[in-house]
């Protein structure tokens, strides 16, 4: 990797140059500067297409205005963090700014200003580098080190948003009158800028609205989804192809090769890869994935693509390494199969949300009680909530731009509220038997299982996005087997 611009001299100080001082850069001569400046080929980009989502987002900001009449909105994507001393984690913007805008640059910031008959978006954002004073080539984020960023001319053009230079917004901000809200933890200087402007209640009030706003999709992010989808079913069978190699080496086999696949059809995994194999698949986030993989075992894999806007898969697939269920393997596998079954088909409109969580939960508490693990009935287990010692987890979750969209929405409009067409959520039962589970017998000790789908609700029912990954026990194998060659 190379390092910035350092002195020319070595009496000077070695450390990357990042700003300037007194006007001067150590170690640039007056030659080399005014070089810098000139007989640079003009590179605007001219007759831009909006993006593809333009007019969603403009329908979105449209029902953020008419939510808030007569405020000051504030939402930024956020800044670049660091990793370790001069190098910074890959950007991602907030879900809130990328939802409403499109764009995912650091530094961003959308703000509507009220106005009699709605409100003005404004979009700012870091112009192109400035070469005139050296910025592009001397400054750690100058475009000749990161690379090239849209003019802002171009950014109204893509986005549909008048744009300004972000540089001047914490003043304006700071001498603006007027109610203000600001979604929160994102951008520490936009904040300070408004600290005697906002309150954390109003402020959260905001950030709920723009949660639940997200619930139901529009036709855009349903085909984003499905996106996400399709290419976390291509990256499940590159990781079946590879199931010998990764038993040469080690679980980071299996998360290397999803993540290659993530990466050449997507922006990024949308989380942490749990590649899970053996009593690994027994802790639900692991992510280390730093152990064997072993034929007999089986491997649980929970894996998503996220898209270049943004909006991530989760699939879980539970597949025996060398091809083939163990007698007891299949018992429980099947057992979380047929649970699944059940809460898919719990999911419909009108339903409560918690309805496919329940059918789910029941399947699995009737599986302990028919196999002695827990006494019944199978009312009381439910009642007691005795299932869960090894059931663990809820059924699922909303799915969008988020892995787990919608966080911040009230309980009484998610958890406790009811299904709509639009809404895409999991459905994903387990089973986890602890290798140091005495309460089981041995041969189940060790095995976990999951499978997670992930499930638009429509007009009449619901859709499976992730269909074509097969599910059934037979059809794993049949399917394994076909994709090994």
């Amino acid at each position: 990797m190379a390092e910035e611009l350092t002195p020319a001299t070595p009496d000077e100080s070695e450390e990357p140059i990042k700003q300037r001082k007194n006007g001067l850069y150590p170690g640039v001569s007056d030659e080399l500067a005014e070089n810098m400046k000139s007989g640079w080929a003009d590179t605007e980009l001219r007759d831009l297409r909006p993006i593809p989502q333009a007019a969603e987002t403009a329908a979105r900001r449209a029902a953020l205005s008419a939510r808030f009449p007569g405020e000051r909105l504030v939402i930024p994507a956020g800044n670049l963090k660091t990793r370790s001393n001069d190098t910074e984690y890959p950007f991602r913007a907030s879900v809130e700014y990328a939802w409403l805008t499109g764009n995912q640059t650091e530094d961003g910031v959308l703000v509507l200003e009220p106005r009699d008959d709605g409100h003005e978006a404004t979009i700012y954002l870091l112009p192109r580098s400035d070469r005139e004073n050296g910025e592009f080539w001397l400054d750690g984020q100058g475009e000749l080190w990161v690379g090239r960023r849209h003019s802002l001319t171009e950014a109204e053009q893509l986005y549909g948003i008048p744009a300004s230079d972000v540089r001047e917004l914490a003043g304006a901000l700071r001498e603006a009158t007027g109610p203000v809200r600001v979604v929160r933890g994102y951008d520490a200087g936009i904040e300070a800028a408004l600290t005697d402007k906002v309150t954390a209640e109003r402020d959260e009030e905001l950030r709920v609205f723009l949660s639940e706003a997200r619930l139901v999709k529009d036709d855009f992010e349903i085909g984003e989804l499905q996106k996400a989808v399709d290419s976390t079913v291509r990256g499940f069978e590159d990781v079946v192809k590879v199931l010998d190699k990764a038993q040469a080496t080690s679980e980071r086999y299996i998360e290397g090769t999803f993540f290659l696949r993530a990466r050449v059809e997507g922006n990024d995994v949308g989380y942490g890869t749990i590649a899970a194999a053996g009593p690994h698949a027994c802790t639900l986030h692991w992510v280390r994935n730093d152990g064997p993989v072993r034929s007999g075992d089986l491997l649980l894999l929970d894996a998503g693509v996220e898209t270049h806007t943004y909006y991530t898969a989760d699939v879980t697939r539970t597949l025996p390494v060398n091809g083939r269920f163990s007698e007891v393997q299949r018992k429980i596998y099947d057992a979380v199969y047929e649970a699944q079954e059940a809460g898919i088909a719990a999911v419909q409109p009108g339903a409560k949300y918690r309805d496919f969580h329940d059918a789910a939960q029941r399947v699995l508490a009737e599986k302990l009680v028919e196999w002695g693990l827990v006494e019944g009935p199978v009312e009381r287990v439910l009642e007691l909530g005795l299932q869960r010692r090894w059931t663990l987890h809820g059924t699922g979750h909303m799915l969008g731009m988020d892995v787990h969209d919608c966080a911040a929405a009230r309980t009484e409009t998610y958890v406790d509220g009811v299904l709509e067409p639009g809404m895409c959520l999991t459905v994903e039962p387990g089973l986890y038997f602890q290798a140091d589970d005495l309460t089981v017998p041995e041969e189940y000790r060790g095995i976990g299982v999951r499978i997670e789908d992930d499930i638009l609700v429509t007009e009449d029912g619901n859709r499976n996005l992730s269909a074509a990954l097969p599910r059934r026990s037979d059809e794993v194998e049949a399917w394994m087997a076909s994709v090994q060659g």
